[in-house]
């Protein structure tokens, strides 16, 4: 469990082979790409290294007493020639890049996002919503950066580095071997510099992550932040964390900042030992100048290397950090022989059913009862009982530890969720809408419903009797969760969501709390015609509003207590009993 919190929180370090392993296989779907991506960088790389041996012979024929205008103006022309076909090279290798890896990073963000969805609610309850945006778009966007450009640029510069070394050793041998020690010198730091800018980039995401989850939590709860005047309070918070994110990208910073002084200190050390030992072996003017020229275009790539190995050390943090979210398995999964069931009676039973959260800390004990098809059941008792989680189980948002729940005598755990759902409407206390129309929120964005069957379901829950009213009816446009509209009005939308889709099994949980009297009379007529659909499961703290269920199972601690309909339970004089008392008397 705690090795699934450590993934969930991105908090698990992979070895750097089984990251650059895991990040190649997302290249071999796009292989033809990148095969005339590296041919295409190979011709760049060895058009590019040929160019200072054009100035070469054009220093050569300028230090001559007899100068050959002809033979200097061919040697431009072909030059310009070269490099003109250079940068179109550049140009097909680019957008190349730019289709193959644009591709990947659209698969790798449908890959995660489908990944997210078959997560379980109690995976969601450990992980932070803001935390799950960040890999979504920000290590993704990483991700495009390494795909798109910089693993082709790290190659080019290699290439170049080798390419480059090797033209040198072929102008002279001598001034070649005594670069090496330099060039040593350059990669251990290189080696040293990428060991600690790695650590230091992963605390960097880590705060980032801190961040946006801190951000999303507050601005959803902004309403409650002002109510109790704590802004103050959490601009402190705020500021606790930007300066953590601050403190780190100051170690990059610093980082860097010693790194890059340190390479241009060797490079105009070369320098001068290029000049003096190119004078000592006896080079020309001409080959000089090309030692000159190489050794800018050997140190320009360790140069672009430290930029490189930045760009590569966040895409290697990003890849750690979403392959620890893709590593978590999902706890709630089909079998690989599930059942597709197209339609349900209604009949559920739970047999001897145990179930807790976390370890054995147990909200339901024992659990045992059975609901005949097209019954409306209620569920009663303290905050705390059980009730809601009795109507997650039945939908498989958890899996239960003991026991087993069956619906028409199949154990759900070998029916496929999809279906299992589908044949589920759940109606909650807290409905969510989504931005979009009225209509998009009833129809889920499914196109096979009609403009018919879309106010037929409104008017069987009454909810026409607020949309009639308003300027562009199932039309009108609804802001994120509905703020637009009232409680009772949120509350009859999803009424109409979840008839039209057509369930054999209804779920109401808490679905007429904080109603105004008007309207829970409206929701009341609903919920005497829904009865009729299927199979009815209530929730509610208002003992008036399940007075006519069927069956009416009285939670205490995980128990259940007492059973029966509404007479029986009074007749009982029991826990329900004192309830009822509670409310009434009052």
């Amino acid at each position: 469990m705690n090795d699934e919190l450590e993934k969930l929180k991105g908090d698990v370090k992979l070895p750097l082979s089984v990251i650059i392993r895991r990040t190649l296989k997302y290249i071999s779907s796009e292989k033809g790409g990148f095969i005339l991506s590296l041919f295409l960088l190979a011709l760049n790389v060895l058009l590019d290294s040929i160019s200072p041996l054009f100035t070469r012979a054009i220093t050569d024929e300028l230090v001559k007493d007899d100068i050959n205008i002809r033979l200097i103006m061919n040697i431009v022309i072909l030059s310009f020639l070269i490099t003109c076909i250079n940068q179109f090279f550049l140009y097909l290798n680019a957008r190349t890049l730019q289709n193959s890896g644009q591709r990947i990073i659209y698969r790798l963000r449908r890959e995660i996002f489908e990944h997210i969805e078959n997560m379980s609610l109690n995976q969601f309850n450990e992980m932070p919503v803001g935390s799950l945006v960040t890999r979504v778009t920000s290590y993704t966007a990483s991700m495009s950066d390494l795909f798109t450009g910089v693993l082709v640029r790290i190659l080019r510069d290699v290439t170049t580095l080798v390419g480059v070394y090797v033209i040198m050793f072929f102008i002279s041998p001598s001034l070649a071997t005594s670069l090496l020690g330099v060039v040593a010198v350059v990669f251990v730091i290189s080696y040293i510099f990428s060991k600690v800018v790695r650590g230091i980039f992963r605390k960097e995401r880590a705060c980032i992550s801190d961040i946006n989850t801190f951000l999303s939590e507050n601005l959803a709860g902004m309403k409650l932040t002002q109510v109790f005047n704590q802004e103050k309070t959490k601009e402190e918070q705020f500021l606790v964390k930007n300066e953590a994110l601050r403190k780190q990208r100051f170690n990059v910073i610093k980082a860097f900042g010693v790194y890059r002084p340190l390479i241009s200190f060797i490079y105009n050390c070369s320098i001068a030992l290029c000049f003096a030992q190119g004078i000592r072996f006896g080079l020309s003017a001409g080959e000089i100048v090309a030692f000159y020229l190489y050794l800018s275009k050997f140190f320009n790539p360790i140069q672009n290397l430290a930029d490189q190995l930045n760009a590569l050390q966040k895409a290697l943090t990003a890849s750690e950090r979403i392959f620890n979210l893709l590593d978590v398995k999902p706890d709630v999964l089909d079998k690989p022989d599930a059942l597709e069931i197209d339609h349900f009676e209604g009949k559920i039973e739970f047999r001897n059913v145990w179930f807790a959260y976390k370890d054995e800390n147990w909200i339901l004990k024992d659990v045992s009862f059975v609901i005949d098809p097209k019954q409306t059941c209620a569920f009663v008792g303290a905050t705390g009982a059980g009730k809601t989680t009795i109507l997650s189980l039945i939908v498989r948002n958890y899996e239960v530890q003991k026991g087993e729940i069956l619906i028409d005598d199949i154990n759900i755990n070998d029916i496929k969720i999809s279906s299992l759902r589908k044949a589920v409407g759940q109606m909650l206390q807290d409905v969510f809408l989504f931005s979009g129309t009225i209509k998009d929120n009833i129809t889920l964005h499914d196109e096979s419903f009609t403009m018919d069957e879309i106010k037929e379901a409104c008017h069987y829950v009454n909810a026409d009797s607020f949309i009639d009213v308003l300027p562009k009816g199932v039309e009108e446009e609804i802001i994120e969760k509905g703020e637009n509209l009232s409680q009772g009005q949120r509350q009859l939308l999803s009424f109409a969501r979840t008839v039209i889709h057509k369930p054999q099994i209804l779920i109401l949980d808490e679905a007429t709390a904080n109603i105004d009297t008007e309207t829970e009379v409206l929701i009341q007529e609903s919920l005497e015609k829904m009865k009729s659909i299927g199979t009815m499961l209530v929730v509610a703290h208002r003992l008036s509003t399940i007075q006519h269920a069927d069956q009416i199972i009285v939670l205490q601690n995980g128990e259940i207590v007492e059973r029966g309909n509404h007479q029986q339970l009074l007749k009982n004089r029991g826990y329900y009993y004192k309830l009822y008392q509670l409310q009434f008397d009052n």
